[in-house]
């Protein structure tokens, strides 16, 4: 009996990577009837990875949080085996402004530090935050105020929120959060690699995705290199420099800085809870992929941690996309012996976000008897 591994991340806009999986099962299922499948959605870290853990068996909890412009949001984080998971994105997601100048100012953390408190009132041990998709570049500086640090001004005076108040900043009060955290073991999903400051930093490259011109990009990083001054004031380390800091406009920054949260990969650590190395012992094809397969996707992301996990297993890897970004040489360093793209099998980009599912279903089916008639 063949033995079919479907491994999807979300499909942006269209799909959670659960219904992603759902999908594909279904045309795994036209084209193998009798396939033993098993489904292992999983996540990088970023958006989404509250929807693979809720399907792994964790307890979603709810809460109105002070979202990234101060309209309050619905936000929510789950919680498994005494660890609480906490999307910075569901707090101050991107998708609850309009990126422009004054957004990418503005926009700040606090509601991901309501997140945390709440799971910290509530008896979590562990504290595991992503940190993709946010709208702020703060540095984790709202975040840290709402757990009861003291961001301040050179007179003492707190500077208020959002990235572009830092350029106030001269000191911070760390002493409140760390005994609210004494115990508590923190860690940054993330497999995004840009320090906090710089060209590769926080506020250069993912800046301008969040409504940042060229003088609001040099504005919040000098904001952010006062911010780790800032920090090292009130007893924390230098995060500057450190890889993944940049991560969520920096919210890396402030929990491995405020926090003492160490940086792991966010692809191997939701992999981990979803069971994906045990599903592919034994496996005859692994299906991967999400909304764009592009030159991202092969650092860090969920298929290219799929086909690293299948190589060495000697696990024929096929990929579906919305979109295919990458060349027939990209694809092949992934591993993948088998693609498709929706976009390329409808009318339109919006009939494919559209009709995601059955498109997922037809291509999937196709793939697999190709596969199958090698």
């Amino acid at each position: 009996m063949t033995r079919v591994v479907i491994a999807p991340d979300k499909f942006k806009g269209s799909l959670t990577a659960v219904e992603a999986a759902e999908a594909i099962a279904l045309g795994v299922r036209d084209a193998l009837p009798d396939a033993e499948i098993v489904t292992c959605p999983v996540a990088d870290g970023g958006e989404g990875t509250l929807d693979v853990l809720e399907a792994a068996g964790a307890r979603i909890v709810r809460l109105t949080v002070r979202g990234p412009l101060e309209d309050p949001v619905q936000a929510r984080y789950a919680v498994l085996d005494g660890t609480a998971y906490v999307e910075s994105a569901r707090a101050c997601g991107i998708e609850f402004v309009e990126p422009s100048p004054e957004t990418a100012l503005g926009a700040h953390t606090w509601g991901v530090g309501e997140l945390l408190a709440d799971a910290l009132i509530h008896g979590a041990k562990r504290l595991v935050l992503t940190v993709g998709g946010t709208a702020s570049t703060d540095g984790g500086a709202g975040m840290l105020g709402a757990l009861g640090a003291g961001v301040l001004d050179a007179f003492g005076a707190p500077v208020g929120l959002g990235g572009g108040t830092l350029s106030r900043v001269a000191s911070t009060e760390l002493a409140p959060v760390r005994e609210r955290l004494e115990g508590v073991r923190v860690a940054v999903a993330t497999d995004v690699t840009n320090p906090l400051l710089g060209p590769e930093g926080a506020a250069a490259v993912f800046g301008p995705q969040k409504g940042a011109g060229p003088s609001e990009v040099k504005l919040l990083d000098e904001a952010l290199g006062r911010w780790a001054h800032a920090l090292q004031v009130g007893g924390a380390p230098d995060v500057s420099r450190i890889p993944g800091a940049g991560a969520g406009g920096g919210v890396a920054a402030g929990a491995i800085a405020g926090l003492g949260a160490t940086v792991e990969s966010g692809f191997a650590l939701i992999a981990g809870l979803t069971g994906v190395d045990r599903a592919l012992d034994g496996a005859d094809l692994v299906i991967t992929g999400e909304g764009s397969l592009d030159e991202q996707s092969l650092n860090g992301k969920a298929p290219a941690g799929i086909a690293d996990r299948a190589r060495p297993r000697g696990v024929p890897v096929l990929a579906l996309a919305g979109r295919i970004q990458l060349d027939d040489a990209g694809l092949a360093r992934l591993g993948v012996v088998g693609s498709s793209a929706l976009i390329d099998h409808a009318p339109s980009l919006d009939h494919a976000r559209e009709h995601a599912a059955e498109l997922l279903r037809a291509r999937a089916a196709e793939l697999v008897r190709d596969w199958a008639a090698r």
